[in-house]
């Protein structure tokens, strides 16, 4: 028996504003435990929510990005649950009538097209968080993050495979971080998924079973997690099995699911409209206004990338993935107009560096004017482009301009013709067997000639000129 593997995902994204949902606590990750709580997320009796109006701009700021329709008359809704870190024993969400719904989002995934639908997004305030392991058979709950904003997206079953699904997920997270509503971060949990899949035999209509998976922190993970459930359920069925509608947590450890508990379905949880919030209505001016503010999205500007500067598709996906890369590598390029050298050192030299110091590129060391002003020194000729990859690091290390370490150590390129002449001289007569076989038609032996060359210049020889020279004198 084969099967068609059917996936869609929720998404829950950290609104990056300052005070919670429905009361003034800070939302700053990293306090100490319950130092960020008041009567209000604390759920005490008495206190009322207040709707924080900025994460009702920041939904709509997303929604409109990701397509969608805005819902100007939403209400807010009673989710009813039980759990440690539900201090109300209710969680403040979105149901009947969400903000934003049926919006759609384009990827990629083997050089294949695909739009993916996104059913609705809804505001709503988080949980608490459980912390296990505290000694003595005990856990303990933090409640900072009660009451945090959220902005939930789930999409309809369009995914196939891990690929798409992780490349739905990048896409995503670019857009609500070039939006600057949500900070990605999915190790500290601003950014979290679960996806929900099933298996059923290829050509059958209906779904099949679905599982969710949760405590999922990594892009990596999720392309594992996902990939294992699809062995477990294929196994579970070939052998006679049923697939249970359970949630199911991934064990990074042992590299696979296991379960958490089963799945609930939404009459489990009593919706009903919240009655300490009135609903909630949104000026159609108001709307249009975040619409005409939208910044230029990841997909567009990928696409202006390869038709304005001519990068291969790859490059340009890889550049404006990150807003703050993208503005760096334009304001680059201004500088030095040669857009796919600066994409190579963007890409290789820059990126290496700010990862092996785990830096922003907004705080990196090498501004866009040392790179550039590092770039037109190999292009004048006045170091070779060995020297320049050499440099970077120290550059970048100590801050110091290029023109400034290149005069310290005495870097400057070799390019008169005097002084190769008298080096080439002097690696000819050291290499009487070599210059034998060149003249013989062995002519792949000029590069070690070439390399002996630098080699006595210690590095400063400009290299076309040294192949130019070494050609007229070997005739």
């Amino acid at each position: 028996m084969t099967y068609e593997v059917v996936i869609g995902v929720e998404v829950h994204a950290q609104l990056r504003t300052i005070s919670k949902m429905f009361c003034g606590c800070s939302t700053a990750f990293g306090r100490s435990p319950n130092c960020q709580t008041c009567p209000v997320c604390l759920g005490l009796p008495g206190s009322l929510p207040v709707v924080n109006r900025a994460a009702v701009e920041m939904a709509a700021r997303a929604g409109l990005a990701l397509n969608c329709t805005i819902g100007f008359h939403n209400r807010f809704a009673r989710k009813n649950y039980f759990y440690p870190d539900l201090p109300k024993g209710y969680q403040i969400s979105q149901y009947e009538a969400p903000i934003c719904e049926h919006g759609w989002i384009e990827i990629a995934v083997g050089g294949t097209a695909k739009r993916v639908r996104i059913r609705r997004a809804h505001l709503e305030e988080d949980a608490g968080k459980n912390l296990h392991g505290a000694g003595a058979g005990r856990s303990l709950v933090d409640l900072n993050r009660a009451g945090t904003p959220l902005l939930e997206i789930v999409t309809e079953p369009d995914l196939r495979s891990a690929d798409e699904v992780v490349a739905y997920l990048k896409g995503l997270r670019d857009i609500l971080m070039y939006l600057e509503v949500c900070d990605g971060n999915m190790e500290e949990g601003s950014f979290r998924c679960e996806p929900n899949l099933s298996l059923r035999p290829t050509g059958q209509q209906h779904y099949g079973v679905k599982v969710e998976l949760k405590n999922i922190n990594s892009f990596k993970f999720v392309k594992d997690a996902v990939e294992y459930e699809i062995k477990r359920q294929t196994k579970v069925l070939n052998e006679g099995g049923t697939v249970k509608q359970e949630t199911r947590l991934w064990n990074l450890d042992r590299g696979e699911t296991a379960v958490m508990r089963s799945k609930e379905e939404a009459h489990d949880y009593r919706y009903f409209p919240d009655p300490d919030l009135v609903p909630l209505k949104l000026e159609r001016e108001w709307v249009d206004a975040f619409r005409n503010t939208l910044p230029e999205l990841p997909a567009a500007r990928a696409r202006r990338f390869v038709e304005q500067y001519g990068l291969p598709d790859y490059d340009a996906g890889v550049l404006t993935a990150d807003k703050d890369v993208a503005e760096y590598y334009e304001a680059s390029v201004k500088l030095f107009p040669h857009p796919k050298t600066v994409s190579n050192w963007v890409m290789g030299e820059l990126t290496r560096e700010l990862n092996n110091t785990g830096t922003a590129v907004g705080a990196s060391p090498v501004s866009p004017e040392r790179l550039a002003a590092l770039l037109n020194m190999v292009e004048t000729g006045t170091v070779s482009l060995k020297v320049a990859r050499d440099l970077f690091p120290e550059m970048y290390g100590t801050g110091k301009a290029p023109e400034r370490i290149v005069q310290e150590k005495g870097l400057i390129q070799v390019s008169d013709e005097g002084a190769l002449g008298r080096m080439i001289d002097e690696v000819l007569a050291s290499n009487p067997t070599q210059v034998a076989q060149f003249k013989e038609g062995k002519h792949q032996v000029l590069g070690f000639l070439v390399g002996q060359v630098m080699k006595v210049s210690g590095g400063k020889a400009n290299p076309g000129k040294v192949n130019e020279l070494l050609k007229m004198k070997l005739g």
